[in-house]
């Protein structure tokens, strides 16, 4: 039964108004001291307190602070989780435990810079209108006191061993939460060293079972994959919209996708034919379709909240975490065969030396003709049997594409972009997501063709939004800084390939290296010290050129349904255009929006990379004492990193497994050098490893030598003697000068 407050007590309406117009917290004693009540009437208080919480009406927060119900605590812990166009920064409860979806806080920013997506902050909150503003108070440290990692038993005891493979410490288990030994586990570390415990806040499963490879990424990087309801609500209403009046109907054209044959989504299409224009001779016209999702996901909406949050989508081999919900991203959006769907369509004349002439975008209607994998468009190119059936349009459809593609080959040959074609690694899984196999995936003319159709887009919208003076977002890569060209200068000397700091250095420079190197047996790891010589590209609004590609103006177009910054170029287009709804909204800015952006792309890379790392690392849990095809892909002062050939995967060689000999580094050559016997272990060389351990988990191998670890184990007092020496190249390789440990 509820209580009445008793003579003198203010009443509950009175509390609420003292919270909410409180400049402090508002604790019990706060309350007291502002209403003047005597201790007997604190007690009374106290009973009240305890009813309006129960009743819903209050809500207490850390400290002993309350605050109205679904609102906020005067001082709390937020997470900013987005940046808008207009630099308004937007943040949420940490903690919210209320069965209402927590409010999004404005933060009042105190210095232009300094708090971005993903910052925690402790900040005084008040009400404003409808909303919420915060002041920070201060910046706190990042969320690292949570790992994720596995349960181990030993006796009565639990254990839990992250995932990462630099975690090396296990942590005693405080708290379980009902997980047993083997689990995969989110937990919170807490405590200061050496007495640090972990407490298991969720159960996330099998560590091994199909799909938590791929979980853990998710969890680790904390990249979000569960939409709420709002987001999904209006992807739903939007999908329902009619495509509009006055596209450009180019429902005629055999336009065809070409993409991996297990496509989760498909954002581009392609058509091209000889161009009838007497001042284009033996010049081509193409049509690159690029799904039309600004149309869908308007500036400002939940849809572009959510989609600008996530940045990207995030692809794994078992799964895809989309950056737009699925009835956009996999249906709607998606350029499916047969299906009427809204584009932006990039005309394209291109001369017969691959130049392109001009460039004019529309929205358009498109019918894909064929939804087409890599495979299957090179084998009918390839005249193989097995595409005897292929429709006589589609054939003709194709032949132009490589007709067209013959054009614009000779234009990149002539620009000669860097020319580093590293294999990249395919993960085959069954149809209940269990690995089946690793290996180097294909590269076919059918991806360089889709590639170059995709960059000529690319530099068009780039062009075209510069032609209007409309803002553009830029995929930019800058050249290598002077710094890394000396590096690569000192290694290429061990070869004995001259490189000259002083020239001017274009992706041709590169490329005339890798011809002097030709098929050499290290020509991997000179291909590796170039790739590791370049700067790593990013999005802005300033033009700086991509270097790689060799091309003035570049700007990322053709994949809106998984990347932000297509998007926005859509948007840019569709106003400076005049092309209808759904363009920019005049707020948007666009440096803080690169920078988001990039950072969120590097999260998504190194998610999708520690994924492959496990499976890897999975399949070749079963070779586990095994001698194995390995390249030394790495060397440092304490060892050197192997991979196995054809596979992949990373895993360290101590140079304490080396043998009894001292071992000295040469920094410059990337070598391990034996002091007495002269062996050396040097960057590229190929050689058997005992494969000693394959951790699935952290995605970690540790390799031993053939015959073993080293012919001795270090006596004490001989692990500092041990610590490899720092060697500064002199002359050619095996004429090396000492010069003294590394301070």
């Amino acid at each position: 039964m509820m209580r009445k407050p008793k003579a003198g007590l203010p009443s509950r309406q009175q509390i609420l108004d003292f919270i909410a117009t409180s400049d402090i917290p508002a604790g019990k004693r706060e309350i007291a001291r502002a209403f003047g009540l005597t201790a007997q009437e604190k007690i009374g208080l106290k009973a009240l307190l305890k009813d309006m919480s129960d009743e819903g009406l209050i809500d207490s927060a850390p400290g002993r602070a309350f605050h109205k119900m679904g609102g906020l605590p005067k001082v709390t812990v937020l997470r900013v989780v987005d940046v808008d166009d207009g630099g308004n920064i937007w943040a949420t409860p940490e903690k919210w435990e209320a069965e209402t979806p927590p409010p999004r806080v404005r933060v009042r920013e105190r210095r232009r810079g300094e708090i971005g997506v993903g910052t925690r902050v402790l900040a005084r909150t008040e009400e404003a209108g409808s909303g919420w503003i915060a002041h920070p108070m201060k910046a706190l440290a990042p969320a690292a006191e949570q790992m994720i990692g596995v349960l181990r038993g030993e006796g009565d005891r639990l254990w839990l061993q992250g995932v990462e493979k630099k975690e090396r410490r296990e942590y005693a288990v405080s708290d379980a939460g009902g997980a047993q030994p083997g689990d995969l586990v989110l937990a919170e570390r807490a405590g200061r060293p050496p007495r640090i415990t972990a407490r298991v806040v969720e159960r996330l499963g099998d560590p091994f079972a199909p799909r938590s490879f791929s979980l853990i990424a998710i969890h680790r990087h904390e990249i979000p994959h569960v939409f709420n309801q709002e987001t999904l609500d209006e992807a739903a209403r939007v999908a329902r919209q009619p495509l509009g009046d006055g596209r450009e109907d180019l429902t005629h054209l055999p336009i065809v996708a070409i993409d991996p044959a297990d496509a989760r989504d498909h954002d581009d299409a392609i058509w091209a034919a000889p161009d009838d224009d007497p001042g284009n001779p033996d010049g081509w016209r193409a049509v690159v379709a690029i799904a039309d999702v600004s149309f869908y996901v308007r500036a400002g909406s939940a849809l572009d909240r959510e989609a600008r949050r996530r940045g990207n989508s995030v692809y794994f081999p078992d799964r895809v975490v989309p950056m737009l919900p699925e009835v956009l991203s996999a249906d709607v959006c998606s350029l499916k065969e047969d299906e009427d769907r809204a584009a932006m369509a990039c005309h394209l004349q291109i001369t017969k030396n691959g130049a392109l002439k001009s460039w004019r975008f529309t929205r358009a209607v498109v019918r894909i003709a064929s939804n087409i994998a890599y495979e299957d468009a090179q084998a009918a190119i390839d005249g193989d049997a097995g595409t005897a059936a292929l429709p006589e349009h589609l054939r003709a459809a194709l032949h132009n594409l490589w007709g067209c593609w013959s054009a614009l080959a000779q234009a990149r040959d002539k620009r000669e972009p860097l020319g580093l074609d590293l294999p990249e690694r395919q993960v085959a899984l069954d149809e209940k997501g269990r690995l089946l196999s690793v290996a180097p995936r294909e590269r076919l003319d059918a991806h360089r063709l889709v590639e170059d159709y995709m960059i000529a887009a690319n530099v068009a919208a780039a062009k075209a939004l510069e032609a209007k003076k409309a803002p553009v977002m830029y995929r930019v890569h800058e050249p290598p800084t002077r710094a890394k060209l000396a590096a690569l200068k000192d290694y290429l000397e061990t070869f004995d390939i001259p490189f000259a700091l002083g020239q001017v250095i274009k992706p041709a420079t590169f490329n005339s290296i890798l011809e002097r190197v030709g098929d050499a047996d290290f020509r991997p790891q000179v291909m590796e010290q170039v790739l590791r010589t370049q700067t790593q590209a990013y999005y802005g609004p300033g033009n700086h050129g991509h270097f790689g590609l060799s091309l003035g103006s570049y700007a990322h177009f053709t994949s809106p349904i998984r990347r932000y910054a297509d998007l926005l170029v859509h948007r840019a287009l569709t106003s400076s255009y005049g092309l209808g709804p759904g363009g920019l909204n005049g707020d948007e800015d666009f440096e803080r929006l690169g920078e988001t952006i990039s950072k969120l792309e590097r999260r998504a890379m190194e998610a999708e990379r520690e994924t492959i790392d496990r499976y890897v690392a999975a399949f070749l849990a079963e070779r586990v004492g095994e001698i194995v095809d390995a390249r030394i892909t790495g060397v440092q002062n304490f060892g050197f990193f192997a991979t196995v050939e054809g596979v992949g995967g990373d895993g360290l060689m101590p140079v304490s497994d080396l043998g009894g000999e001292y071992f000295r580094y040469d920094e410059a050559a990337m070598r391990l050098v034996g002091e007495t016997s002269g062996d050396e272990y040097v960057l590229g060389q190929r050689l058997k490893l005992r494969l000693a351990d394959s951790n699935p988990v952290s995605g970690a191998l540790r390799f031993e030598l053939p015959e073993g670890k080293g012919a001795r184990p270090a006596r004490r007092g001989e692990r500092e003697a041990r610590a490899p020496r720092v060697l500064k190249r002199r002359g050619r390789p095996g004429n090396i000068r000492h010069q003294g440990r590394r301070k």
